[in-house]
């Protein structure tokens, strides 16, 4: 069984463009299959942000008070 260089080259272009398409959106925190290209919205950016926060912030105020 013998991999001629056609195919490899193939299954590399392929596995980076998956790899780059699953990279992208784990990085903005979304879904790995979500559109990366998707324009998120003022309102939902702010959201996010909020919520975080508030998530942050209400751990280190319960690690504060234990």
């Amino acid at each position: 069984m013998r991999i001629n260089f056609k195919n490899l080259l193939f299954g590399l272009l392929v596995g980076l463009l998956v790899g780059l398409w699953f990279g992208v959106n784990i990085g903005k925190g979304r879904s790995f299959y979500a559109n990366p290209f998707a324009h998120q919205s003022l309102s939902e950016k702010v959201k996010n942000k909020v919520g975080s926060s508030m998530e942050r912030i209400g751990q280190e105020i319960k690690g504060k008070t234990e």
